[in-house]
């Protein structure tokens, strides 16, 4: 009783102080005791002053099922679907509660609320909410992404994609759910804006600049920086007194091109205003009553038609950002254009209210203009230009459905009037749908085959929904006829890197910054470009233009902090997203960027802090959603860790210590409402801080940390691929020689007793022969795989190592996962946001399969890291297929390729798009492993999966890997297998040679291993990296040094999956890994990696040193 009093107390302090989701949370807790009306009431309202109108809807209905008479409710869920644009239900919710406030008894303030929202939606078509200008649109998206619509932003995946897998880390990803109309003022858009008075004073805006300022409600939080401040107007152009006259072709109002949005890139890039404005025609056909020499007519401007900026109508997966407007002030000046015909059969009483609703348009005045428009069309119900310039009013207010009814209705009157065509196919873009928006622009484009603009147009929206070949054709035709437009360059830029086009589109970014050496957003598509092609040090010099021409850009200390945290320099991260955070507090893929930065670090209050606040910014995108479920598994990581800062690094134990459905919840970015109900949550971070506080010993710099750390930055290095999208990365390069180098140290040891072992077995063997060591090696304390990595239950070990080579009776052994599970736990605190973790510690549904998933190919979009193994892969497809006669479809039964003339066409088969036409249907095969353990045995390596994408054009061809407990248990024995073969070649007459000859079966044993691990996958991400470096470290424990790099182009990982026999995978590797060995025993020398970082808060300080 007294915890719900306290917690009404805090609500009503919540309440008071704005802080609406905070009061959610509270409301939450109180409805899970008792599920009262006024309290579902309650939380509909602070979701009201949230703007998450759908939250509205569903705790109204919930109200109403429990109490169909609460007026409150029918009062909170018109409002919500007015602030959607659905006036129509907000209409007749409100009549039912109006009928029943009057059956019966009722509040009678609420009754009267209800008779004045009624009276004011019923005359006509304003709006009828009294919500602000920045409410959000629940269009109806194609993909069920978005939480709000068109202006809610929308990441990669990219899909989540892929693209990112932020990769997490793809910045800059187009996951903008937020519809841009036609140039619209910011401010109109969202009060977030920074849209100032001096700056619209100096123009009003014109119909085509609607959307490009309408981008920050993103899920970036990134919002627009700068403000159209063009001088163009709108008013009725006087043109020639033609008869057939209709809307001006291209030149009327301003293309919606700012209705429509672009999609997410696979390199996230953001989406740009266009600027192709069309120049009107003297020879227009919209004919005019007016003289020529009217000044109303001739002086005030039109509405562009150009389609200023296009942004996202629904948000995808991926990655993430807005960036400022493309339109220069230059462009739109130079301009003017005929807006809409006056027929001589129109009175001039109609001209001048038709001139004067779209000046309101012009001022923002949407309502009013509406109102204008409305009187319009009750005298004449089919007037076009009237219907337009209501639709494009509606447009303005997010009310799309109305917009684009009132656009049919003027298609219907003139069929010709290809404005109409155009703007409908805008309007429908930014609802999601990209079938009906192609179509209408391209009847559009039948009206003025020439025209730039509708090219530019459409190849907006084939990018927007990633038919990036035709946006190519689209975009490479609009800048043939306008070779000015700087936009059209910037999509064609984005578009040829989708594809894969590098040279052209890096040629069309730089065209685009040519035309406009100030258009920061040219630029920051370009730093996108460079990074993800790994080259920082051109997206370094792109971001510096970026803040020479405006500081106040928040993208792009966002763009650099990602820029370095990819690099591993996260404290010179942490200081540009404090720049960007000082101009957009709110920003959530800052707060979490900064937060990881801060977790990995070791600044673990600040982290939490971080965490938090991402968690409290306010929820209406998938991409934040995605964002907030990752920044609550990130915090618990983040307390858990704390609480081990003091610990000997040894009891930093993910695998063993998390549990197991909280990790797969985090692997898997799921909402966190199962692991908050049934997994245990981490103290609160003042009770890790007592004993998680970094301590100075472990930040001061000895002379043995120093020794350690110059080779482990030298050693690391050897892991980095020269290949598109690997960035070098100091701080995992810290992270590969530190492990390898304890991972040397610890089989040395191994290796050592061994040694003991097979001599001592030859001299009491009468035979001579040494018996072959057959129960499991395990690993005491010192053993930093920690408890639980083992899949067997020998893993059990005395409570401590020492010096263990000399003690005979529990002589320190290591299985395969020991050593490999050295590398895994420095690879989860080198990059704590990463989820890195061993497959079989998983949940339950380890048992359905966890598979890991690799693209190649997405959709039409080339995967630029690992698009290089397309050929490769196709090839080996079609090769099983001849081989197999067979494949699977997704219900895993076989489909019988045997036919009459299809193995003729497997062979011919060039591409995706042949494979598929060849099964028929989305299948899967596998490659195999040529079994070394078990003589003439295949075990199933990876399986290569070609899907036809549903919602865009193109197909998911990947390698996917499926780890199920079957599959676990073979490639265990085999990898067991593998590793006692290497100590059998190295523990005997070898041991300790430095003859490199004689070292050739141990060279070809720990390859042996290291190709069974790459197709084993047993890690949920990070197997590449782990691979690498325990191959390194036995190396040196065999006193042989990588000296060398890994070649251009090559990804060993991959060279592993591609073969089906591990001899084949040493071949390939050999011929440039041998001649870069060279024997050494200097690694010997070396400090012990175990003694002299023993704690996990030496270890993380030890790796976040280098850039201090």
């Amino acid at each position: 009783m007294n915890s719900a009093i306290s917690e009404r107390v805090e609500l009503a302090k919540l309440c008071s102080s704005r802080d609406w989701s905070k009061a959610i949370r509270v409301l939450d807790s109180l409805l899970s005791q008792s599920c009262a009306i006024q309290d579902i009431c309650n939380r509909a309202f602070c979701y009201s002053q949230l703007e998450l109108h759908k939250h509205v809807v569903k705790d109204c209905d919930k109200a109403l099922q429990l109490d169909p008479t609460v007026l409150q409710a029918y009062i909170l869920k018109g409002r919500a679907f007015s602030a959607l644009g659905r006036k129509e239900d907000a209409v007749a919710v409100w009549e039912r509660g109006y009928e029943h406030a009057l059956r019966k008894s009722a509040d009678l303030k609420q009754l009267l609320e209800l008779e004045e929202l009624l009276t004011v939606a019923k005359p006509g078509k304003q709006d009828i909410s009294f919500i602000s200008d920045n409410h959000v649109a629940d269009s109806k998206l194609s993909t069920p992404v978005s939480l709000s619509t068109p202006f809610a932003d929308g990441k990669l995946n990219e899909p989540l994609k892929y693209q990112n897998e932020y990769n997490s880390s793809r910045l800059f990803q187009e996951r903008r759910d937020v519809s841009k109309f036609c140039n619209m003022s910011n401010d109109k858009f969202d009060p977030r804006n920074r849209t100032n008075d001096e700056e619209r004073s100096q123009s009003s805006l014109s119909l085509s600049e609607l959307a490009s300022d309408t981008n920050e409600k993103s899920c970036e939080s990134f919002k627009n920086l700068t403000v159209l401040s063009d001088g163009s107007k709108l008013s009725v152009e006087s043109a020639d007194a033609s008869e057939n006259s209709s809307i001006c072709g291209d030149n009327c109002y301003g293309g919606l091109s700012d209705l429509t949005s672009t999609n997410q890139m696979p390199h996230g890039l953001t989406n740009g205003t266009h600027n192709n404005f069309d120049t009107p025609s003297n020879s227009s056909d919209s004919g005019t009553g007016l003289s020529e020499k009217s000044e109303l007519c001739s002086k005030s401007s039109a509405i562009s038609s150009n389609s200023s900026d296009i942004t996202e109508g629904h948000c995808l997966p991926n990655n993430s950002s807005d960036t400022h407007n493309e339109i220069s002030d230059e462009a739109k000046r130079s301009k003017k254009f005929c807006v809409a015909k006056i027929s001589k059969t129109k009175s001039i009483s109609v001209d001048f209210r038709l001139s004067r609703g779209i000046a309101q348009v012009n001022e923002g005045n949407y309502a009013y203009a509406i109102s204008i428009f409305d009187q319009i069309l009750k005298e004449d119900p089919t007037y076009p230009e009237a219907l337009i310039g209501r639709g494009t009013a509606y447009a303005f207010q997010r009310e799309l459905e109305a917009a684009i009814g009132d656009f049919t209705k003027a298609i219907q009157s003139k069929p010709s009037a290809g404005e109409a065509w155009k703007r409908r196919g805008q309007a429908r873009a930014a609802l999601g749908e990209s079938i009906e928006a192609i179509e209408d622009l391209t009847k559009a484009l039948e009206f003025d085959p020439d025209s730039a603009d509708i090219l530019h147009e459409r190849g907006i929206v084939n990018f927007k929904f990633k038919d990036f070949d035709a946006a190519v054709e689209d975009l490479s035709a609009c800048v043939k006829l306008d070779k000015t437009n700087k936009s059209a360059y910037t999509y064609l830029g984005m578009a040829l890197s989708s594809i894969g086009e590098y040279k052209r589109a890096e040629d069309a970014h730089l065209k685009s910054i040519q035309l406009d050496r100030s258009f920061v957003e040219a630029w920051a598509h370009l730093t996108q470009f460079y990074q993800d092609l790994a080259n920082s040090k051109k997206a370094f010099d792109c971001l510096q233009q970026v803040i020479q021409i405006d500081p106040r850009y928040a993208k792009a200390y966002h763009l650099r902090g990602l820029l370095l945290h990819g690099m591993g320099e996260h404290r010179k991260a942490i200081k540009d997203l404090s720049v960007g955070l000082s101009i957009e507090n709110s920003n959530i893929e800052c707060l979490y960027l900064r937060a990881s930065c801060y977790h990995a670090i070791g600044e673990y209050a600040d982290a939490v802090k971080d965490y938090d606040a991402a968690l409290d910014v306010e929820l209406d995108s998938m991409e934040k959603f995605v964002l907030q479920c990752l920044a609550f598994y990130q915090k618990e990581i983040a307390l858990y860790t704390a609480s081990k800062v003091n610990s000997e690094f040894s009891w930093f134990d993910i695998d063993g210590d998390i549990d197991p459905l909280f990790k797969e919840y985090w692997c898997k970015r799921s909402h966190p409402k199962n692991v908050c109900e049934k997994v245990f949550r981490q103290p609160p971070l003042r009770d890790s801080l007592k004993k998680g506080k970094l301590r100075k010993q472990d930040i001061a710099i000895t002379k043995h940390k120093t020794a350690l750390l110059l080779a482990a930055d030298l050693i690391g290095k050897k892991i980095q691929y020269d290949c598109p999208g690997f960035l070098p990365n100091r701080r995992q390069h810290r992270m590969a020689g530190l492990a390898a180098i304890e991972i040397a140290q610890k089989v040395s040891k191994t290796w050592r007793s061994l040694q003991a072992d097979w001599k001592h077995s030859n001299r009491s063997s009468k035979s001579g022969k040494r018996h072959r060591r057959k129960e499991r090696i395990s690993l005491a304390s010192q053993n930093r795989g920690g408890a639980g990595c083992s899949t067997s239950s020998s893993s059990e070990t005395s409570a401590s190592y020492g010096s263990g080579e000399d003690r005979c009776s529990s002589r320190p052994m290591m299985s395969w996962q020991d050593v490999y599970s050295l590398a895994v736990k420095w690879r989860q605190i080198s990059e704590p946001c990463d989820p890195v973790v061993w497959v079989n510690k998983l949940s339950e549904e380890f048992n359905s399969g966890f598979g890991s998933h690799t693209p190649m190919v997405l959709g039409q979009a080339k995967v630029v890291r690992y698009f290089p193994n397309y050929e490769r892969t196709l090839d080996i497809a079609k090769m099983i297929m001849r081989d197999k006669l067979f494949v699977h479809n997704k219900s895993d039964e076989p489909i019988d390729l045997s036919k009459e003339g299809k193995l003729e066409n497997i062979e011919h088969a060039k591409s995706c798009d042949d494979l598929y036409e060849l099964v028929g249907e989305d299948f899967w095969l596998a490659t195999w492993c040529n079994s070394t353990a078990f003589e003439g045995k295949q075990l199933e390596g990876t399986r290569i999966t070609l899907v036809k994408m549903a919602q865009q054009p193109g197909y998911d061809f990947a390698i996917r890997t499926p780890c199920t407990p079957s599959r676990w248990e073979e490639f265990d024995a085999e990898m067991t297998m593998a590793w006692e073969a290497i100590c059998n070649a190295y523990c005997g007459e070898t041991h300790g040679s430095t003859d490199f000859n004689a070292l050739e079966s141990v060279r070809e044993a720990i390859l042996r291993m290291t190709y069974y691990w790459y197709n084993f996958m047993p890690l949920t991400r990070g197997t590449a990296v782990v691979g690498f470096v325990v191959l390194i470290g036995l190396f040196l424990a065999a006193n042989m040094e990588f000296t060398g790099n890994i070649p251009k182009g090559v990804q060993v990982d991959w060279e592993a999956i591609l073969n089906f026999d591990p001899n084949s995978f040493t071949d390939s590797v050999k011929s440039w890994l041998y001649p870069s060995l060279k024997i050494s025993s200097s690694w010997k020398d070396f400090p012990d990696v175990t003694s002299t970082f023993a704690t996990t808060g030496s270890v993380v300080a030890a790796l976040s040193s280098y850039d201090d």
